[in-house]
Parts: C-alpha cells; structure tokens; sequence
C-alpha cells in the first residue's frame, strides 16, 4: 500500500482515476484497503490539489458504491464458484452466512451503516451475503448508497481537515514512532533482563539443594547405624 501511495502522490493530477480502479478492485475482495484510499484522497485534496477537492469526493463516493454493488453481484450470481476459491471461502461458510442473514434482519438499514464504519473486510462480507441470501437490489442499493453516504463523507471531511496540517501531523507521527520504538526497546530488555535474572535464580536454587541433601542424609544413615 506503500507503493500505491507514493504513486498517487507522483500523479496527483490523475489519481481519481487510480483510485476508482482501486476502490473497484477492493469490491472483488482484491486486498486493497478501502480506507487506506480514501484517506489519500483527502489527503492529497487538502495538500497537494486543492482544486480537485469536489472531484475526489465524487469519484471516492462513486467508487465506494460500485464497489458494493459488485460484491453483491458475487455473492448472489457467482457463489458456487468463488466457495471454492481460497480467497472467498472464509465469507461463504453457512455459519457466517447465516449470522449476517440474521444480523440484516434485526439491524435493518443500521447493519449496512455500522458496517460501513467497521474496517478490515467487514464490509465486503456484508455486501457478499446481502447477494448471497437474495436480498433485493433495489433495496441494498438505497440503504448501502445511504450508508456509503455517510460514511465517506465522514471520513473525507475528517482527514481533509488533517491533511491541512500534513506536515504537522507527520512531524507528530515520527514523534510517536519513535516514542513507540523506544518503549518497545526498553520492553524487550526488561523481558529479557528478568527472564536472564529468573534462570539464574533458578540455577542458583538447584545449586543450594544439591549442597544441602548430603546433609539431610547423614542423621538418616545414623540412625539405621
């Protein structure tokens, strides 16, 4: 994802196009993070292209909607076979399919707009069971395009904001990196300390016990004389 945004960063002045074939991708469950190209959206619409702000926004909106409607159209027209692939087979398990079916049914439209907000393949596991257990399109349209709504313009205006003070917020970055770094050190030589320091105590120990049995024995051996 390193690559892909410094590539985006290079070509600001196209990377709407690139990143609606990212967010199209991301709905064949290709693993290409959604919020990961939405937050470089608003980013360089904040500081490198200003003028393109309105236009990323639609284009991510856009994007964000086709996507789901794509992963739907897998899970309700190509299930049989994508089970069978490695990449899928964790989404179309019955007893997964059968939780999200019960989840749309209690939830309603709230299903698709918490999912929305829920990050690491959540989301395409909801569109692909919303396929998958013949849910009508015109209706997952309307509640998922609600849903995308809220949740990319949330997103888009919140790392917008951010990426105004870019810099500031790198300079910060590094900071906690390596604060995180640091702490992390000091967290491997204190397990390594006491384990060093618990081993030798052990050995000490075993130490002490072997000079004090002989000891212990001696009244035994007497008392048999």
């Amino acid at each position: 994802m390193e690559a892909i945004a410094d590539f985006l960063t290079k070509h600001a002045g196209h990377a709407h196009w690139f990143i609606l074939l990212g967010l199209l991708l991301a709905g064949c469950n290709i693993p290409i993070s959604i919020d990961l190209l939405v937050i470089l959206s608003a980013v360089l619409a904040a500081h490198f292209i200003p003028e393109h702000t309105f236009l990323l926004y639609g284009f991510v909106f856009v994007g964000c909607t086709l996507s789901a409607w794509i992963a739907y159209g897998l899970g309700r027209y190509a299930s049989d076979k994508l089970s069978h692939l490695r990449l899928f087979a964790p989404i179309f398990r019955p007893t997964k399919i059968e939780k999200m079916r019960n989840f749309y049914q209690k939830y309603g439209i709230w299903a698709y707009i918490i999912g929305r907000f829920i990050p690491f393949g959540v989301r395409n596991c909801i569109f692909m069971t919303s396929g998958l257990s013949k849910t009508p399109f015109i209706q997952f349209a309307l509640r998922e395009s609600l849903a995308c709504f809220l949740w990319v313009t949330c997103s888009y205006t919140l790392f917008f904001q951010l990426g105004q003070n870019f810099e500031k917020i790198w300079v910060g970055m590094k900071t906690v990196n390596l604060a995180i770094f640091s702490a992390f050190c000091l967290a491997v030589i204190g397990i390594i300390w006491y384990k060093l320091r618990k081993k030798r105590h052990t050995v000490l120990q075993g130490d002490s016990l072997k000079t004090t049995s002989p000891s212990s024995e001696e009244p035994n051996e007497q008392k048999r004389n």
